[in-house]
């Protein structure tokens, strides 16, 4: 179940990446648009240093954009766009853009920073550009520093964007932990779904479709695979003599027994009621048998108990493997028929015999 749940949650997260990455892209295509633009009105008010300025800009936005496609490198792409708006508004700050109007520019960093980077690095980000700002603002006669403000314009400017900033930060921290309790709710459902609650374990739709899939990779690599197919013996006599909570337990702790028995790469499932069903990938008939008996045999070794009364819980089993079936449903019905084989022959029992399947091999050999 981890690892189903594991690849659903990167196939979210590659799905948003590839939403972002769609999102920067139109977001150059905007600031290229714009930059070509403000820098045409400047060349026809005869600011010609600053229309060559900006339009070297696009050269950048435009380089941006064609390293992602060659390279698809998203965190590369989010870099290289955040360092180029962060030039280009200490740029407009230094300068003034034109009538000093270039520090208004700076508004729609904050929002984009929060929105491409955590909230940690966009703050520390964030103060950054505000001593550059201070900086500027405050010492005009530093070299490259050609604007000058009015103190009014410098209260308004700061006061304006520390609002502005404070609640872009709490917005996209509220966006964030919205974000965190659907993906938490969506894995909570999806586990939900594919999970026996009693139990723990895969429930009957999950074993369904984990068996289709398997049966899909034998038909394309030829890897062969067994079932066990397991049935509680007597389970309704312990239901009817120490109630259904007795049952409920015996259960669990058998569920947590067969845990322990198979490999990390097999699967359990609650089939239905006291009957449960075990996948075992790249498993030949032999193995699966002699897992099976396994399982039998620490089944009727262990002690189960229910409010000091000492439970009979046994196991019988039916194992098949993929190699004397030509579907899923036909292994599904011939495990059905060695479990009933079992049950006939007295319970507590695998089918078909370890000894017997040794002994039909070596007479076809």
């Amino acid at each position: 179940m981890t690892v189903t749940t594991s690849t659903s949650h990167q196939a979210a997260g590659a799905r948003e990446e590839a939403q972002v990455s769609r999102l920067l892209t139109w977001l150059s295509i905007m600031a290229i648009s714009f930059l070509i633009g403000i820098g045409s009105k400047a060349w026809f008010a005869g600011h010609h240093t600053h229309a060559w300025v900006l339009w070297s800009f696009v050269l950048l936005v435009a380089a941006n954009m064609a390293y992602f496609a060659k390279s698809g490198n998203r965190s590369r792409q989010i870099g290289g766009l955040l360092s180029v708006v962060g030039l280009l508004f200490m740029y407009l700050i230094a300068s003034g853009g034109e009538s000093n109007t270039g520090p208004l520019w700076f508004y729609v960093f904050p929002p984009l920073l929060f929105f491409l980077t955590d909230l940690k690095t966009g703050t520390a980000v964030l103060l950054f550009c505000y001593l550059i700002a201070v900086i500027v603002f405050q010492f005009p006669g530093l070299p490259l520093i050609t604007a000058e403000y009015s103190m009014d314009f410098k209260i308004r400017f700061f006061a304006t964007l520390t609002f502005e900033s404070i609640l872009c930060f709490v917005l996209e921290a509220s966006r964030l932990k919205a974000r965190n309790e659907l993906v938490e709710l969506a894995e909570n459902h999806e586990y939900a779904a594919k999970t026996d609650e009693l139990t723990g374990l895969s429930n009957r739709r999950d074993m369904q479709n984990r068996l289709l899939s398997e049966f899909s990779r034998y038909q394309r690599s030829g890897h062969h695979f067994s079932i066990v197919l397991i049935d509680l013996d007597l389970f309704k006599s312990i239901n009817d003599q120490f109630g259904h909570d007795a049952g409920d337990d015996v259960l669990r702790t058998f569920s947590a027994l067969m845990q322990t028995i198979i490999r990390q790469t097999d699967i359990a499932a609650r089939w239905g009621g006291e009957e449960f069903l075990i996948l075992l990938p790249d498993t030949s008939l032999l193995q699966a048998l002699t897992l099976a008996e396994r399982l039998r045999s620490e089944t009727a070794r262990t002690v189960f108990s229910f409010r000091d009364s000492r439970l009979p819980v046994t196991i019988s089993a039916g194992v098949c493997s993929i190699a004397k079936a030509c579907s899923v449903d036909d292994l599904l019905k011939q495990a059905d028929v060695n479990l009933y084989s079992a049950k006939e022959a007295g319970r507590n029992r695998i089918a078909p015999r370890v000894r017997s399947h040794i002994a039909n091999e070596a007479d076809r050999a």
